[in-house]
C-alpha cells in the first residue's frame, strides 16, 4: 500500500469519500513532491514515457473519449486505486479533458451528475471542463 497525497499539494482535488486525486496539465512542469503511482494520461497521442505505471484513453483536446467503454472503465480503475494510491488524472492543460474526467470520477465517489462539474470548479479549478459536451457527458456520465 502507497500513501496518498497531500490534501493541499497542488492540483488534488478532495473527492466528499476522501479520497485525494491530482490533476495537471502536463504543458507545466511536474510539480514538486511525490510521484504519482498511477495516472490516466487524457490525449490524442500516446503521451510520453513515465516511470510510473499509466493509462492512456485517447481522447482529442476539446472533445470527448473516443471510446466511452474504455474511458469509463479507466476512471472507474483511478477511483478505486485513489484510495491508497497517489493517482494522477492529466492532459495537455489539465482544465477540459482533466476536469471533465474528474467531474466523472466525483460521480462515481456519489456527487450527483448535474452538479460534478460545480463541485470539480468550486474544488480543483474554476475554469475545468470547457465545452457544453463535455458538461453534457458529466451530466450523462454513470459508473
Amino acid at each position: 500500500m502507497t500513501e496518498t497525497w497531500q490534501a493541499t499539494a497542488p492540483g488534488v482535488l478532495r473527492l466528499p469519500s476522501g479520497r485525494l486525486i491530482r490533476g495537471r496539465g502536463l504543458r507545466k512542469p511536474l510539480p514538486d513532491g511525490p510521484l504519482p503511482t498511477y495516472a490516466v494520461y487524457l490525449l490524442g497521442k500516446q503521451p510520453p514515457e513515465v516511470p510510473w505505471e499509466s493509462r492512456w484513453v485517447r481522447w482529442p483536446d476539446f472533445r470527448l473519449p473516443r471510446s466511452h467503454t474504455q474511458a469509463r472503465e479507466a476512471l472507474r480503475d483511478a477511483w478505486s486505486r485513489a484510495d491508497t494510491e497517489r493517482v494522477e488524472i492529466a492532459c495537455a492543460g489539465g482544465r477540459g479533458r482533466t476536469g471533465t474526467a474528474l467531474a466523472c470520477i466525483a460521480v462515481l465517489d456519489g456527487v450527483p451528475a448535474d452538479q460534478a462539474v460545480a463541485f470539480v470548479r468550486r474544488n480543483y479549478d474554476s475554469h475545468a471542463v470547457e465545452t457544453p459536451w463535455q458538461k453534457r457527458y458529466v451530466r450523462r456520465f454513470s459508473g
